[in-house]
């Protein structure tokens, strides 16, 4: 299929749009939905039923782009079947997949074909085309949106039994829903071209399959040759997505070739041939984590492009009188997998508390579902475009719904580990130092210098033989728990800093997280290679090597405000205030009355850094940094913190 001049000015003008879809969508996200929402609202603006800047007529020229957009997804399904991480779990995978996939299609599909004579678009086909709808539609109520799961989980930090099996079922069934819809579209085809299902044609499915797979093997070899060139990430990107583009390209061209020169049309199916080279190239070759990385970089293009062009393409006249079928099918949908996901569950084994709940983890939908969705009215045009419409309304319900249930299920199971919100600020600045090294107990007489309340614990008392400890509350507990952490009142410490081994130190920066909220937590690592697992949680990371080398070059780049930071500027410091006094609540920086030589500098806020101006507003809560004489910001301190 070559693409004229006006393909290539209709593709242009589509990303121009995409721009704009793109940031529609990251401006709905403040109203708590989901990006896809957003560009699938975008899509419907400037489609046929909206603007008209897509129009009907070039909606056909624009096909390219959703094979290219379908190749990718099926790469991106195909990675997340990593073999090595469902192991742990694999018997209630096994068996929630199973219960999945056999109740949801058959549900899914006698829905179908009973409302059929209630859906303008399959009334009045012949009955082998209705059960062919009927057939098509189990598989897509099938999948899953493994994205919106990684997501959910990420934002949680969920961890725990229940979360490992629904990201494994999600995974694996992602993948099977793909070899599941070849299977559909085989019996489907043959349906609305009116072949006998004889022997003869389950040898000629099965041969069909068999080529796809070894296309798939063959793209995935291919996948392989590409990444281990020697070349820009740039140059290896094009190659991927003109491989995948020619895959479909491909399929096409055999479709048609096969129809018109034979008795039987070959049939392969473009999704299971970039899904299968995608899962070769994760698990049996050494460049899983680059390949992953760039599906990581262009994903999120695609999916602008794909999602605004299924908004464009939907059909809202056929929407507006298919709406209830939609909601029908969504309940169904809803039905099938409480009813999978319960039974398979229990078969395994699994908790009842996790078997009521664990349907909720699998409403999402979203990439490969639509996908799907679209191939359809692709690939069978008796059924077209409104038989995907109503098929993506019944996504898009899911998708609304699925992440609000599946962030309850976590949180109800208590695998949720998000950060708790922190106590009022109690007038009093206190820190719990864990660790009795030098540099700790130089910390420990620095802080009370500056008015801080200092708590040192150690593992032993006889860690501190030797040491000058005089003026110092220093206390001994042996494991670090969440009794321990209580007893010492450390849900009420301003600064949590820790000198312990590494594990001893994250498991406690993990519990003051999850059960205090402490906002400011220090460690002090050998190397920065463990560094990362400490940012995800908020914590600053001193490491000696790396804090030296900063610290010279603050003093070259700097020389002036280097020792205003370090506190060594005799007349000048730098001191976090937080404001608690109700009174500055809402109150401009430019109508306080600040000392003249105080000069505010930051404020933190919900997570963010802000640099203020007179205009600023202050609000309660708010964490400002402040530099000027310690006198002066002693009293600043009084002001705000009263």
């Amino acid at each position: 299929m070559a693409i004229s001049q006006e393909q290539i000015i209709f593709i242009t003008a589509f990303i121009v749009i995409a721009l704009a879809s793109w940031r529609i969508g990251e401006f709905l996200t403040r109203f708590k939905l989901p990006l896809i929402s957003g560009y699938l609202f975008a899509g419907i603006v400037v489609g046929p039923f909206g603007l008209n800047l897509i129009t009907e007529e070039s909606l056909g020229s624009l096909r390219v782009i959703d094979e290219l957009s379908l190749a990718v997804i099926a790469f991106a399904a195909g990675s997340e079947l990593y073999l090595r991480e469902l192991r742990q779990a694999r018997k209630s995978i096994a068996w929630v997949t199973a219960g999945n996939m056999v109740v949801i299609p058959i549900l899914g599909g006698i829905t179908v074909f009973l409302l059929a004579s209630y859906m303008p678009f399959l009334a009045d086909l012949p009955l082998a085309v209705r059960i062919a709808a009927a057939v098509l539609v189990g598989p897509i109520m099938v999948a899953r949106s493994p994205s919106s799961v990684i997501a959910i989980v990420n934002e949680l930090r969920a961890k725990g039994p229940f979360t490992q099996t629904v990201v494994g079922v999600t995974m694996v069934i992602d993948v099977l829903v793909i070899l599941l819809f070849a299977l559909s579209t085989e019996m489907a085809d043959a349906l609305i071209n009116n072949v006998s299902l004889s022997l003869t044609f389950v040898g000629f499915l099965l041969f069909e399959l068999a080529i796809s797979l070894m296309l798939g093997v063959l793209t995935g070899k291919l996948l392989q040759l590409i990444l281990s060139r020697n070349v820009h990430q740039l140059i290896k990107i094009t190659f991927i997505l003109a491989l995948g583009l020619g895959v479909f390209l491909f399929s096409t061209a055999v479709r048609d070739f096969t129809h018109d020169q034979f008795p039987l049309e070959l049939l392969l199916e473009p999704l299971l041939i970039c899904l299968i080279g995608s899962f070769y190239v994760i698990n049996y070759t050494t460049y899983r984590l680059e390949f992953l990385q760039i599906l990581h970089d262009v994903s999120p293009a695609i999916y602008v492009i794909f999602f605004t062009l299924t908004g464009a393409a939907l059909q809202l006249d056929v929407l507006a009188q298919a709406w209830t079928i939609a909601l029908a099918l969504f309940l169904v949908r809803m039905a099938g997998i409480f009813l999978g996901s319960f039974s398979g569950g229990a078969i395994a084994g699994a908790p009842m508390k996790h078997n009521r709940v664990s349907w909720m983890a699998y409403m999402t939908q979203a990439g490969v579902g639509l996908g799907l969705a679209k191939e359809i009215g692709i690939e069978f045009p008796v059924l077209g475009a409104d038989f995907a419409t109503m098929i993506i309304a019944m996504i898009v319900f899911s998708q609304f719904v699925g992440p609000p249930l599946f962030k309850w299920a976590v949180n109800h199971v208590g695998e949720s580990h998000t950060r708790a919100k922190p106590s009022e600020f109690d007038g009093v600045r206190d820190a719990l130092i864990f660790g009795v090294k030098p540099q700790s107990l130089q910390l420990a007489r620095q802080l009370q210098a500056h008015d801080w309340q200092v708590k040192l614990i150690c593992r032993r008392v006889d860690e501190l033989d030797g040491l000058d400890t005089v003026n110092l509350d220093c206390q001994a507990s042996e494991k670090i728990t969440l009794e321990t952490l209580q007893n010492l009142n450390a849900n009420q410490v301003d600064a949590l800093v820790s000198f312990m081994p590494v594990e001893d130190s994250y498991r406690l920066c993990e519990l003051a997280y999850e059960n205090f909220g402490t906002e400011t937590m220090v460690v002090y690592l050998k190397s920065r290679e463990e560094a990362g697992r400490f940012e995800e949680l908020g914590v600053r990371v001193v490491e000696p090597d790396t804090a030296v080398v900063k610290l010279l070059e603050q003093f070259v780049r700097s020389p002036a405000g280097t020792p205003i930071l370090l506190g060594t500027d005799s007349g000048q410091e730098m001191m976090d205030i937080e404001v608690a006094d109700h009174s500055l609540d809402n109150v401009a920086i430019r109508d306080l009355s600040l000392p003249l030589d105080v000069l505010i500098l930051s404020i933190h806020r919900d997570g963010q850094t802000l640099v203020p101006h007179g205009y600023t507003e202050l609000k309660l809560g708010d964490r400002i940094t402040a530099v000027g004489p310690p006198e002066k910001l002693a009293e600043v301190s009084l002001q705000f913190e009263t």
